[in-house]
């Protein structure tokens, strides 16, 4: 029996992970407290994708353990041992402006969190492999130092720049603004990689761009296109923070992350890091994604733009997809940002 135990299975990335790793034949084992709906509300709740996933998948297991309680999670650990194939730690507080307001739940969930897994991982299933959600936001604002010309609807580089075509693992983490949540995902991230090389675990951080797809749970804070898409539905007013709207991220469709974890999990390696995101072909600004939000949606968005910028956030991220393609030749990116985006609008639709 292979077992997939997932963490923040009722999120979008871990939901994505459960439905994906079944039709592999692996027996889904998903660990999710719904602490979104602490962090943003109840509107942010996940507790809808614990009834689909409960219908989707045949003999899901859940458990709703807090993953700071490392006595709840050595139990799951113990019943299934050695069957463990695959860790996959999607859960977090995933905000980096909700983390300032409570610095030590954001830094004990996804640090703490992170370390009691790996440990428990080590003791219990140590040839498992372990696939952690990372993040950009390990790079703190250093993105923000690159040579950056302001265009018509967006920041952007120079086509002769080596990072034109997008951020690669070679940038430094050191040295800049991270934002507490950022700080808190590099310890995590840290940990992963030297469970990999020091203890020689089959471990990797996925460092994450924009992650999207149909089953998030939109919150102002967190969920860009999701939570734009929404507005643009329910006719709700929309703010951007900073940067005239025109700050740059690139967009990845849950489904494409999965598949690299895939890809990972059948041949992995220690203590790796890869970047993962949409890359340029995937990439828009906040304006240009109100735009195809609008052109989706048939609905005119209401928002304003705010000179004050959010604290260390990235005015213009693409991510170099060039390291995991090299050691994963055979991943391709399935689905294109207005895809993506018409899928979110779908299934809001579908969730209203």
């Amino acid at each position: 029996m292979k077992i997939a135990l997932i963490t923040g299975s009722l999120g979008l990335i871990g939901s994505e992970s459960a439905e994906f790793f079944a039709d592999q034949g692996f027996k889904i084992v998903g660990i999710d407290n719904d602490m979104r709906r602490y962090f943003f509300g109840k509107e942010a709740s996940t507790a809808w994708n614990k009834k689909r996933l409960k219908n989707n998948i045949k003999d899901y297991i859940h458990n709703d353990i807090d993953i700071r309680n490392i006595a709840q999670l050595e139990r799951v650990f113990k019943k299934y041992t050695k069957d463990i194939s695959v860790v996959i730690h999607t859960a977090a507080q995933p905000s980096h402006d909700w983390a300032a307001k409570e610095p030590q739940t954001d830094f004990t969930i996804n640090a703490n969190g992170t370390l009691n897994l790996l440990e428990l991982t080590r003791q219990h299933c140590p040839k498992a492999v372990f696939i952690f959600t990372s993040t950009n936001k390990v790079y703190g604002d250093r993105p923000n130092t690159l040579p950056l010309v302001e265009q018509k609807q967006r920041w952007d580089i120079s086509s002769r720049h080596p990072f034109y075509n997008g951020i690669d693992e070679s940038m430094s983490i050191d040295n800049s603004k991270h934002s507490l949540f950022g700080a808190s995902k590099v310890a995590a991230d840290i940990l992963v990689q030297e469970y990999g090389r020091y203890f020689g675990m089959n471990t990797v951080s996925f460092r994450g761009g924009c992650l999207t797809g149909p089953h998030h749970s939109p919150a102002v804070l967190h969920g860009f296109l999701a939570y734009l898409m929404k507005c643009c539905l329910t006719k709700t007013p929309y703010t951007i923070f900073g940067y005239k709207g025109k700050q740059v991220r690139d967009n990845i469709h849950s489904h494409d992350l999965v598949t690299a974890f895939y890809a990972f999990y059948k041949n992995p390696r220690k203590g790796e890091v890869y970047n993962i995101g949409g890359g340029r072909e995937n990439s828009c600004s906040i304006i240009e994604a109100i735009s195809l939000c609008q052109k989706i949606s048939g609905n005119k968005l209401n928002y304003r733009v705010v000179e004050k910028n959010r604290i260390g956030d990235h005015i213009w991220y693409i991510t170099a997809l060039k390291k995991f393609k090299s050691h994963y030749p055979a991943w391709r990116l399935k689905y294109d940002l207005e895809e993506t985006l018409g899928q979110i609008y779908n299934n809001l639709i579908k969730r209203a």
